[in-house]
């Protein structure tokens, strides 16, 4: 077992721990940690995104992608996303066999998911949720652009607030089968700060597993992400930013630039709801895993 999968693997079984004591809320879009709080019911979102992650052997990005969530029915949120991307190989014979062939930009793995918030935040507990998500095979596998299979994401999250920080974190489970793809953990913490009204910066750590010989992530990485939302005058629209880079493992890359819109009303009939954190799933589809 080399240095990095032990890391890796720490910290993975370390998010395992703290994920029921401590964690936050509010995570998701821009960053690779998500949260178990779902939508609002009756409340909508809509996102328009775009985000790379690479490794010395690929760069794959994601954008334009579109996402949207509903708060469908009491504490269940219905999820999917539309994404285009590419997928640049490097060409560089110290990764052969890996990291070869032409460039290719299309429509990548279309995204379907279910948040079910099970466990309310209380004063003495987080609260905990999960975030299934089924990926279909809507991209081009011999391009790199799709996994050719339907696969899954298996995650729990935990989420705890105090005052203006918020602590958020988890794990979960990549399931895949497919020929030079494996099956992965991941997990990752992530803490946030309000600053005004205006503006929340945050910062995580997140971890995963190798993702097989055919994926740009070849070998285990942990990295560390800082970005925030800004909050426009316009209720409920947001600018989302990240960007990161792995301190562990194999080297890594991750970027995060999109557009954030919430509304609904509420049973009494209100108008639009407040501006609230995003609190979807990583959308990056390239990614083959969060």
């Amino acid at each position: 077992m080399t240095i990095s999968s032990k890391l890796a693997r720490c910290f993975l079984a370390l998010s395992l721990l703290l994920a029921p004591a401590l964690l936050h809320a509010q995570a998701g879009p821009p960053f690779q940690t998500d949260d178990p709080t779902p939508v609002d019911l009756g409340h909508y979102e809509f996102y328009v995104f775009g985000a790379a992650d690479g490794t010395p052997v690929t760069m794959a990005s994601t954008g334009p992608a579109f996402e949207f969530n509903w708060g469908a029915i009491p504490n269940v949120q219905l999820h999917t996303i539309l994404p285009f991307g590419s997928v640049e190989p490097s060409n560089k014979a110290l990764y052969a066999p890996n990291g070869a062939g032409p460039t290719a930009f299309g429509l990548t793995d279309m995204e379907f998911g279910l948040k079910w918030g099970f466990l309310h935040q209380t004063p003495h507990r987080p609260q905990i949720g999960s975030f299934t998500m089924l990926e279909l095979p809507t991209g081009n596998s011999n391009k790199g652009l799709g996994v050719g299979r339907v696969w899954y994401k298996l995650p729990l999250w935990a989420e705890k607030e105090f005052g203006p920080w918020s602590l958020v974190g988890g794990a979960g489970y990549t399931l895949v089968h497919q020929t030079g793809l494996a099956s992965f953990p991941y997990g990752g913490v992530l803490l946030k700060r309000t600053l005004s009204d205006r503006l929340e910066l945050s910062a995580e750590v997140f971890s995963h597993a190798a993702e097989g010989p055919a994926a740009p992530q070849t070998q285990a990485s942990t990295m560390v992400d800082a970005g925030g939302y800004y909050h426009f005058h316009s209720p409920g629209l947001q600018l989302l930013f990240a960007y990161g880079h792995s301190i562990a493992g194999q080297t890594e890359n991750y970027a995060y630039l999109g557009l954030y819109k919430t509304w609904g009303k509420d049973k009494a009939g209100a108008k639009d709801a407040a501006p609230a954190s995003p609190t979807s799933a990583d959308a990056l589809l390239s990614h083959h895993q969060r």
